[in-house]
């Protein structure tokens, strides 16, 4: 395969940059600090701007390999990974996620990269729940969550799901579109 097939066949393959971005890196560029990982950076758009933006040394993560191979082109530190697995335990004062979010019945699912980026499982919350019930062990003491969550997988549902896991939260930025409201949650701990 040439190069050039290779490029547009990864392009098809990795989430690239739309208005869950966006809000992601407003609210990143506000309130991000210290060493920060962005987990599911997808084609690493967020976690770029946070690294030439800021005083941030980020951390880029992705099981998908080609948006791992794209986000290093970017010129960010990478490591392929399935959400928080590989971390040590108090690594990151801040921690992004854009999760996949969109609830799809599971007939309806396909078996590829994008899918994955997208599908949020039947209640949109598939990986939400792991990441939440994991992402405290990675964060130093004082350190912050920004969370993207999207009505259509229960706001009040993720709500709830982080303060099972000890954290409190407030609204770091929203923004509504005629079919959905996205919220990007700061979370931290006392």
């Amino acid at each position: 395969m040439t190069d050039l097939a290779e490029r547009r066949d990864a392009e098809t393959a990795v989430y690239q940059p739309a208005e869950d971005s966006g809000l992601l890196a407003e609210a990143a560029l506000e309130r991000a600090a210290g060493r920060t990982l962005e987990v599911g950076t997808g084609s690493g758009w967020v976690a770029e701007r946070v690294d030439t933006e800021t005083d941030c040394e980020v951390v880029a993560s992705d099981l998908n390999p080609h948006a791992c191979r794209e986000a290093r082109d970017r010129g960010l530190s990478v490591v392929r990974a399935d959400l928080l697995s590989p971390f040590a335990d108090d690594s990151f004062e801040t921690v992004l996620f854009n999760p996949p979010y969109l609830p799809t019945d599971p007939d309806n699912e396909w078996s590829d990269w994008m899918e994955a980026a997208l599908s949020g499982g039947e209640t949109g919350r598939e990986l939400i729940e792991p990441f939440l019930a994991d992402v405290g062990r990675v964060l130093q003491p004082g350190g912050r969550v920004l969370l993207l969550v999207s009505s259509l997988t229960g706001y009040e549902e993720v709500l709830a799901l982080a303060e099972a896991a000890g954290f409190d939260h407030e609204k770091a930025v929203e923004e509504s579109f005629p079919f959905e409201t996205l919220t990007v949650l700061e979370l931290t701990r006392e």
